[in-house]
């Protein structure tokens, strides 16, 4: 299993944006589609996006979809989920996770295999 950090969180305001960070180590990333999932306060767990084992391949949830951006960088064994326009219900611990895929697409609804402990993302004025 791969072990994973994220970084990049921080407190924003409402309509700014940021770009979090999960970096790989343990194995080779390429072999691995990323989700991004986020916690807010007292809810569940929800997927955000996925990328397949290039950025030739991603989803995103309704919610997300034309404010973020998630992309990877195979060689630096990092992925990255950007996210504009920021609102308060993107409040929460945002974790990415990975998958082992054979293929070159990615899931938002498959079980991931490694996770990573989360950083923090508070949107407030």
């Amino acid at each position: 299993q791969l072990a994973l950090v994220e970084s990049g969180g921080d407190l924003v305001q409402p309509g700014g944006s940021l770009r979090l960070s999960c970096v790989a180590s343990g194995g080779t990333l390429d072999d691995y589609s990323i989700g991004w999932f986020r916690q807010a306060p007292g809810k569940e767990r929800e997927v955000v996006a996925c990328i397949g084992r290039s950025d030739g391949y991603t989803q995103y949830v309704q919610d997300v979809r034309g404010r973020a951006t998630i992309s990877r960088d195979n060689a630096k064994s990092t992925a990255f989920l950007r996210i504009g326009d920021l609102k308060p219900g993107d409040t929460g611990t945002y974790v990415c996770a990975a998958r082992r895929e054979r293929y070159s697409t990615c899931s938002l609804t498959q079980p991931y295999d490694s996770w990573g402990q989360g950083t923090r993302v508070t949107v407030s004025s």
